[in-house]
C-alpha cells in the first residue's frame, strides 16, 4: 500500500486529476485508491466497461476499432483512455483491457493485459501511451498486479508527457 500512497502524493504534487476506464480490472484501480484517505481529491471517476457495447456507449470506442483489433489490444485501451478523458474534467486517464484467466481467449494467453495512459495538457492537447504486459499467477493475482501496475506506471508516462510538451 505504501507505493499507492506515494502515487497519490505524486498526483497531488503534479495537480493530476484521474479518471479510469477498466475492463478486466473491473474497478480495482479505483478501489486501490479509495482505500487511502484523501484520495478523492485526485480522483474524478471510474468507468467499468466489460462489454464491447459499454465501451462504445460510455467511452466512444469505435466499431471499426473493435472490428479491426481484438478486445485485448493497445488500440482498444487507447480509445478507452481517450474516451474517459474526453468525458471528464480529469487531466489523466488510465485504461485496462485483457485476459485475466484462467483460460486464454482468441489465442491470447491468460495474464495478458493492455494498458493505456492519456494526459491532457493545459492547452488541451492529449498524449496517449500504451503497453501490453504479461502477469503470472491465478486470476486474482493477475488482476491485483495489473491494477497496481496501471497506477504505478503513471509517473513514468507523465514524465514522458512532460518531456514531449
Amino acid at each position: 500500500m505504501h507505493s499507492i500512497e506515494a502515487l497519490l502524493d505524486y498526483l497531488r504534487q503534479h495537480k493530476l486529476y484521474l479518471t479510469t476506464a477498466e475492463s478486466c480490472t473491473a474497478g480495482m484501480i479505483v478501489a486501490l485508491l479509495a482505500k487511502i484517505p484523501g484520495s478523492g481529491e485526485c480522483l474524478d471517476s471510474g468507468h467499468v466497461v466489460y462489454s464491447p457495447a459499454a465501451k462504445k456507449r460510455l467511452l466512444g470506442v469505435r466499431q471499426e476499432t473493435l472490428d479491426t483489433f481484438n478486445l485485448t489490444s493497445e488500440e482498444i485501451a487507447r480509445e478507452m483512455a481517450s474516451g474517459a478523458l474526453n468525458g471528464s474534467p480529469a487531466n489523466v486517464a488510465v485504461a485496462t483491457t485483457g485476459v485475466a484467466g484462467p483460460d486464454g481467449q482468441d489465442d491470447i494467453p491468460p495474464g495478458t493485459l493492455c494498458f493505456a495512459w492519456a494526459f491532457r495538457s493545459e492547452s488541451g492537447e492529449m498524449h496517449l501511451y500504451s503497453s501490453t504486459e504479461h502477469f503470472a499467477g491465478d486470476r486474482s493475482q493477475v488482476l491485483d498486479d495489473a491494477a497496481e501496475f496501471a497506477l504505478l506506471r503513471l509517473p513514468h508516462w507523465h514524465a514522458q508527457h512532460l518531456a514531449e510538451g
